[in-house]
């Protein structure tokens, strides 16, 4: 009986201290509705990280009185150069933080977020030395340098909810738009691309991502590489052998610990392999998106009247088959006609015709330069001209509800061909339309598939496509070369002379159509990546940062215990080790 009795007394006891308890030992329970983070490399190689926290302390959490924030592995800084607010007035006191390893204590008393209550606090550190790492490997036979940022985590237990976070990451000034390369983020629940990029006011290039669904307590991992002459002093990136023998940091002493980070940092090594070349083939995609977003934004109606040529811009078709388009057409108006294939060469009619367009003029006269890079020159300016045109045409048109409209009247061109009960008919057909059905996607295919079986009769202007088949006037009559069989056909369209052209294998024909595009791509053209990018640079340009990239908000109050868990690794390709922690 005495025994149950002390264990009641026990019982009694635990819940009066319980109930004793202070309102200050309550554990910290907070929401972080919104996080800015800011992650700048300077031009001597430091770094310089800002973070704007929107707290909104529970009402069942204890005060916040501090944050705490870590600092990047591995890197060395000062105390000195941090600076923080509360509410936008200036916090005094911030020292090294004796709660969590290698981060800034910002202390926010008297001015504590009390349950229930909001608030904003803003922090900047400059000088963070030992964040960037050479990187493997050279980018156009340039060496490049290379980072890693892991924005702050805050300890199990006393976040809830989701964080609208945006998080910018801005290179050092004095490259192009094509030279630097962002890693896809790990982990984050947004998009792999930026949502934004651009050049800031310093003239560098910044890249930022943002999301209405991340959380405080994952982790994400940002990244970049950039020419490594940016950053005026060379000892500030480290070589691969000062990284690796730098210790490795364990949690509480375990060898177990040192091994997982060594199979980490491994792992790390073949996955930063697998981002830099994602993040290549992303710089490589955003340099074919030469149609500037601002033509998609939704006006009323369908814009009628475009051309095949200009419909294909709105689709954001890959150039070398819209420069293939405009060809075909200007040899269908009598305007030029093919000297040699490879490489190719035009002789212009003398005059041109009156009703070329003003695209395929300017492409004549561009085919008209004496050497290929004239050429790609003049091709270039005059596609940024046709992007504008378009452009200024779709204002106040719906982009979507037109695009829709002439993938109707390509889906109708191809039934018309399709459908047609002969060869001469089918060819007829193809030919009214060949730029509409060009807008397919699978062009290639379909035109193969359509003619790829029987002898079919030519196009009455397929002489001036195809050298092989010229005609050759004798007396009053015309004669061809290259095809068993012949039909009649009508004018010839340059000059008014009856012609007669071969039948060809309906498989020549749609391979000569077809192939016309690839020979044309790589012997004028060139790599239709730059070729691209050369055009998109004029009319889809970065866009400017107009921000500045200021870290200074104004709004309620802030404050709390919590660790920030901030790490920039200074290898690219390395796990960043923080603790979470929390007060």
């Amino acid at each position: 009986m005495k025994h149950y009795r002390w264990w009641g007394i026990l019982a009694a006891l635990l819940l009066l201290v319980t109930f004793l308890q202070p309102a200050a030992a309550q554990a910290y329970y907070f929401q972080v509705e919104e996080q800015t983070v800011n992650f700048y490399i300077d031009a001597d190689g430091t770094a310089t990280i800002e973070y704007i926290f929107h707290f909104a302390n529970e009402p069942g959490g204890a005060e916040m009185e501090f944050v705490d924030i870590v600092m990047p592995q591995d890197s060395r800084w000062s105390v000195n150069n941090a600076t923080a607010d509360l509410n936008g007035n200036p916090i005094t006191k911030i020292d090294i933080s004796d709660y969590v390893p290698n981060a800034v204590m910002i202390d926010l008393r008297p001015n504590v977020i009390q349950p229930g209550e909001k608030g904003v606090v803003g922090f900047r550190i400059t000088g963070v030395k030992d964040v960037l790492y050479t990187a493997d490997g050279q980018i156009n036979n340039e060496d490049y340098a290379s980072f890693q940022f892991q924005p702050n985590m805050f300890e199990a237990g006393t976040v809830t909810g989701r964080t609208k976070m945006t998080v910018t990451l801005f290179l050092p000034p004095g490259m192009n738009q094509d030279e630097p390369r962002y890693f896809t983020p790990q982990g984050w629940p947004g998009t792999n691309e930026p949502n934004e990029s651009g050049f800031d006011s310093a003239d560098g290039v910044y890249y930022r991502w943002y999301s209405e669904d991340a959380s405080t307590l994952d982790s994400y991992i940002f990244g970049g590489t950039f020419p490594a002459r940016l950053i005026t002093d060379a000892s500030a990136i480290r070589s691969p052998e000062e990284f690796n023998q730098a210790p490795v940091i364990s949690v509480g002493g375990d060898t177990s610990n040192n091994i997982i980070g060594i199979v980490c940092c491994a792992g790390f090594g073949a996955l930063f392999i697998a981002i830099f070349y994602a993040s290549i083939r992303g710089n490589q995609k955003r340099k074919l998106q030469y149609l500037p977003p601002k033509i998609a934004l939704e006006g009323n109606g369908i814009k009628r009247g475009l051309t095949a040529v200009e419909a294909a811009i709105l689709m954001e078709q890959p150039l070398d088959k819209i420069l293939m388009m405009i060809l075909f057409s200007a040899l269908k108006k009598g305007a030029a006609e093919v000297v040699t294939k490879e490489p190719l060469k035009l002789k212009l009619a003398v005059p041109l015709p009156a009703d070329l367009r003003s695209y395929e003029t300017e492409f004549l006269q561009a085919m008209d330069k004496p050497t290929p890079k004239e050429q790609r020159a003049a091709m270039q300016e005059m596609m940024i001209s046709l992007v504008k045109n378009v452009q200024t045409a779709m204002k106040g048109f719906s982009s979507k509800e037109t695009v829709a409209y002439y993938k109707d009247i390509m889906k109708k061109a191809w039934e018309q061909v399709e459908s047609a009960e002969t060869p001469e008919v089918k060819v007829q057909k193809f030919d009214d339309a060949m730029g509409w059905t060009m807008l397919d996607d699978k062009f290639g295919d379909r035109t193969q598939k359509t003619f790829g079986s029987g002898p079919i009769f030519v196009p009455n202007w397929w002489w001036r496509w195809e050298p092989s088949v010229h005609p050759a006037s004798f007396g009053g009559g015309v004669a061809t070369s290259g095809g068993a069989g012949s039909v009649p056909s009508s004018s010839s369209g340059g000059g008014g002379t009856t012609i007669s052209l071969p039948s060809l294998p309906g498989g020549s024909f749609a391979a000569s159509v077809v192939g016309g595009i690839e020979s044309f791509s790589a012997g004028v053209v060139g790599d239709i990546t730059n070729f691209t990018g050369g055009i998109t640079n004029k009319t889809n340009p970065i866009p400017v940062s107009s921000s500045g990239g200021s870290y200074r908000s104004t709004g309620g109050g802030s404050g709390g215990r919590s660790c920030a868990c901030a790490c920039a690794c200074a290898c690219a390709g390395c796990a960043c080790a923080c603790a979470g922690g929390g007060r």
